[in-house]
């Protein structure tokens, strides 16, 4: 075809002019190329036009061979995080910390982190990581920087991270890589229990044995990583050929090599491990001993992403940190701690309030002293707060509940308040009018501000599931109740896991679960046939997720789906979005007049926790919480789950219980 059409001719010739072509421009988003000379001296540029940064024409290996060099600079939100709450120290508690003055053996920090406490934890956020603590028990800093090490697809593939914690603890033999090994390598091992865990392990086990050099080395770790056949082929001869001449066998050498080759490319950096594991190491420490100041400086991180603001306030119910709701009379912009064991919403939080509203309030405060009452409010404030809007969101958020008013009185009396109290500061504005104005004489005079309105609030409130449906949608959060609060023992009994474990990533995709918790949203849909259909969001404690209910099962559900009810949903779980969602094969609606004190409850532990010091532990705390619940006790292995009922045990169901298993055993106990 090429010969004898001249179209087909023609489009390959073109083609084969452009292929090779760079297509467009990529530009890494903290890579900075430097030199010690003119950079356009070795390298051509070109100036985006939408920030007039400058920018390499070619890429990075293209520079890195011509000598430059390149770094990545990456922005931490954690950086910010523990800024923050160094600064919250010092307003809440009057002490100033330096974090790299801290010592790297405080007993608080790391009896948190064998706990596995570390929701929030840099690195250590997660569930199998917060396992995998409690198995190792960290106790010194080696072990910090080293489970960030292992911890990764691949040594959690050659089951490194078990293997450590196991060694660590004397619960696995040491075995060397190969006898003839085990004294030349004791030295670069030993750190690390005989295993390999960082790029320079690898370096040096090639010094040692195999006699080379630094930079060979070096060289040869980058071969390593790449993979290829015909390079690592050639650089066996040479390793080999060198461990030869340092008297070791073919079966030694061999062994060694088979350890080093894989785990080259995918082995830490142990200065990078290490910088990270200070990180990770301050982080726990505040939250060791600073919990209020930490926790308040983690919400406010993520106050735009309402699934981890859930993860985290859950937290601090469970670590015994009151989260309350915005107050006009205390609250700052963002989240912030008060005294030891408090933390405030920071009005920035709320729906439809503005950040100039927020200062502007804070400014008033500031000038003119606590408001006392809601008319004392709307006086005190600049024109810009009173906006029915934002004004309304504020209540129904809470922030005026200190002052004794319902919010249901407020919400029916605050418009025609604000219409009166705009007309008076704009005729005051405008030089016309005397705020205080038309009141009358004598002391009544300055009782109340003067807008023409004489109004008694109603003391009766909205009932409970409307008020937190409210607050909810106002903060995007329930913060001052929750309407799950008092049948988590319902849930964890009847759901194989809580939401924050499937948007968490611990289940794989299409894996079959029953979740249980309340349905905060719902969109019902149709599709192009004409078939309805529905997305629910399912809400627990920790976390939500959306549930799809395609025509098929919607059809079978349709009348149960109610916002506001609690359910259990059980489906198919789907990872190929960015955002987890359930595929919904069944849905039940639970009779919770039998979520009293004889509901069964269900413990999960994973079973490579379960130590003798722990079912001691745990034997205590079911006998101080005696009662006439039925205790099931769910042993989770990596390939089946085992169910025990534990007839010598019966509790009562309590907050007290909850808190005590969730110390212990992690806030996913009693997730199913």
């Amino acid at each position: 075809m090429y010969e004898n059409e001249p179209d087909v001719k023609k489009v390959i010739d073109t083609a084969k002019g452009v292929e090779g072509l760079v297509r467009q421009m990529g530009v890494h988003a903290a890579g900075v190329i430097m030199s010690s000379e003119t950079i356009t001296d070795h390298v051509p540029v070109w100036v985006r036009h939408t920030d007039g940064v400058t920018i390499t024409q070619w890429d990075y290996p293209q520079c890195e061979s011509l000598g430059l060099l390149k770094m990545d600079f990456l922005g931490l939100r954690n950086l910010t995080i523990m800024d923050d709450a160094v600064k919250m120290v010092k307003a809440n508690k009057g002490v100033e910390l330096d974090l790299l003055s801290l010592p790297l053996d405080d007993p608080k920090t790391y009896e948190l982190l064998c706990r596995g406490d570390t929701l929030g934890v840099f690195q250590f956020d997660g569930g199998p990581m917060r396992s995998l603590l409690r198995l190792m028990k960290p106790d010194n800093f080696e072990d910090i920087s080293a489970v960030s090490a292992v911890y990764r697809p691949g040594p959690m593939g050659m089951n490194s991270h078990t293997n450590y914690a196991l060694r660590k603890n004397g619960q696995q033999e040491i075995t060397p890589i190969h006898p003839e090994l085990e004294e030349p390598l004791k030295e670069v091992l030993g750190l690390t229990h005989g295993l390999i865990v960082y790029q320079e392990q690898v370096q040096k086990a090639a010094q040692i044995i195999a006699g080379y050099s630094l930079g060979e080395a070096d060289i040869l770790r980058r071969v390593m990583g790449k993979k290829k056949a015909d390079e690592l082929a050639k650089n066996f001869v040479l390793f080999q050929a060198g461990a030869k001449k340092n008297n070791f066998s073919d079966e030694a050498i061999k062994a060694l090599w088979d350890v080093l080759v894989p785990f080259a490319g995918y082995a830490f950096n142990k200065a990078h491990s290490s910088a990270y594991g200070l990180v990770t190491y301050w982080t726990a420490y505040l939250k060791a001993n600073y919990p209020a100041e930490y926790m308040a400086a983690l919400l406010t991180s993520v106050k735009d992403d309402k699934d981890k603001s859930a993860v985290y306030l859950n937290e601090c119910r469970r670590m015994g940190i009151k989260v309350l709701p915005p107050n006009v009379n205390e609250s700052v912009a963002n989240f912030a701690a008060q005294g030891d064991d408090v933390i405030l919403f920071g009005l920035t939080a709320v729906r439809n309030v503005g950040t100039n509203v927020v200062d502007s309030i804070i400014r008033s405060r500031k000038a003119k002293g606590k408001y006392a009452t809601f008319p004392d409010f709307l006086d005190k404030v600049e024109a810009v707060v009173c906006n029915k809007r934002t004004v309304e969101s504020l209540i129904k958020a809470g922030a005026f509940d200190e002052m004794g008013h319902t919010r249901k009185g407020l919400v029916a009396h605050h418009e025609p308040m604000i219409d009166n109290v705009v007309q008076v500061k704009r005729k005051e504005a405008e030089g016309q009018f005397d705020l205080f104005g038309g009141m009358g004489d004598g002391d009544d005079a300055s009782s109340e501000p003067g807008f023409g309105l004489d109004v008694e609030f109603s003391d009766i409130e909205w009932d409970k599931s409307y008020l937190l449906a409210q607050e909810r949608e106002m903060l995007g959060l329930y913060v001052s109740d929750h309407p799950l609060f008092g049948i988590e023992h319902v849930l964890s009994d009847k759901s194989d896991a809580a939401i924050s474990q499937l948007t968490g990533g611990e289940h794989a995709d299409g894996a079959v679960v029953t979740i249980g918790g309340i349905i905060s949203g719902l969109q019902r849909k149709m599709t192009k046939q004409g078939n309805a259909w529905a997305i629910a969001t399912v809400e627990d404690l920790a976390g939500s997720i959306e549930c799809m209910f395609f025509p098929a099962t919607y059809q079978l559900v349709s009348t149960q789906l109610v916002e506001d009810t609690v359910v259990f949903v059980k489906g198919r779980l789907d990872k190929r979005e960015d955002i987890p969602r359930l595929v919904a094969m069944e849905l039940q609606v639970p009779d919770l007049s039998s979520a009293g004190t004889n509901a069964p409850v269900t413990i999960t532990i994973p079973t490579v926790e379960l130590t003798p010091p722990m079912v001691s532990r745990l034997g205590e705390i079911l006998s101080h919480h005696r009662g006439n619940s039925e205790v099931r006790i769910k042993l989770q292995g990596a390939r089946k789950t085992t169910v025990l009922r534990l007839d010598r045990h019966r509790v009562q169901p309590d907050p007290a219980l909850f808190g005590d298993l969730k110390v212990l055993l992690g806030p996913s106990c009693l997730a199913g």
